[in-house]
């Protein structure tokens, strides 16, 4: 199967890059089903990458509907070892303004229906998840951003992801309430992303996109689909960018993750009396330790 070590969640555009060479399409199947679409692997200055359409390519899933299992498990089976989650977001800080670009070291999870574990099923584990992200990676990708001065756009390191489930957007009394909760932006994916791919033993890090002030703002609009897509399309613009400068550091000096080692002591149940069935369904993820 082919490989590669650094992978990418996000929309569609993020990956039709003029610099992105000897693209192909490849069909994976997990233990946990199919992931959102066909894993598009391509080449930017000569690494190798992977790149998921997190809705499908013609966003097609809804938030809760996303096979989060399926695309961290996918990601894993090419040999990804750090995962950029590129994701649009609603700021809830006046001065994280739309288009800005946040990376965020902390997750609240507001979601209600949500598989966020590959575990169960006989065997038992509980992984450390006090540092959600990766500081490595998180650096790199900070570091990328700030290098490229691009034009209204000011980046935020660090503060907190709202996890919300949707797919509607939040009422104002619960927008007041995270703000309340000194949050920064607001979102509908990224954390059952991150615990997965902690489980996975990959390196997570969000590339949190602006699009709107939420619904708090007094002198905003309350957020709106069409507000959000003028503003995903000029983020993704930008996130290209971001994301070629980024694998390009990340490629020259690929940094160790506390998360590569994630389940070393994390794995509750004696693996030689596990399930067989179940050991074998996460032969990937258990491998170095059985």
């Amino acid at each position: 199967m082919a490989q590669a070590q650094i992978g990418i969640i996000g929309g569609s555009g993020l990956y039709k890059m003029n610099a992105l060479k000897d693209i192909e399409e490849v069909q994976l199947s997990t233990p946990f089903g199919s992931p959102s679409d066909a894993v598009i692997l391509g080449t930017l200055d000569e690494t190798r990458v992977a790149f998921l359409a997190r809705h499908g390519r013609n966003h097609t899933l809804l938030p809760s509907e996303l096979p989060f299992r399926a695309n961290i498990y996918a990601m894993k089976q090419l040999g990804v070892e750090y995962l950029i989650s590129a994701s649009a977001v609603g700021s809830l800080k006046e001065e994280v303004k739309p288009l800005d670009m946040v990376v965020p070291d902390q997750f609240i999870d507001r979601t209600k229906n949500r598989i966020s574990t590959f575990f169960g099923e006989g065997v038992v584990a509980h992984i450390a998840f006090g540092d959600p992200v990766c500081h490595q990676l998180a650096g790199i990708l900070a570091e990328a951003i700030a290098s490229l001065n691009l034009p209204d756009v000011t980046l935020h390191r660090g503060g907190t992801y709202i996890c919300m489930e949707g797919p509607a957007f939040s009422t104002k009394a619960e927008s007041h309430l995270y703000r309340s909760w000194d949050a920064t932006v607001i979102g509908m994916t990224n954390l059952p992303e991150a615990k997965l791919a902690r489980e996975a033993e990959i390196a997570y890090a969000t590339l949190a996109l602006v699009t709107d002030y939420d619904c708090w703002h007094p002198n905003h609009d309350s957020v709106t689909v069409e507000m959000v897509i003028a503003n995903l399309q000029r983020n993704a613009t930008n996130a290209q960018k971001v994301i070629q400068e980024t694998v390009r550091r990340l490629s020259q000096n690929p940094p160790p993750s506390e998360a590569h080692s994630a389940l070393k002591y994390a794995i509750l149940t004696r693996l030689d009396q596990a399930p067989a069935a179940t050991k074998e369904k996460l032969h990937l993820l258990l491998q170095k330790y059985l």
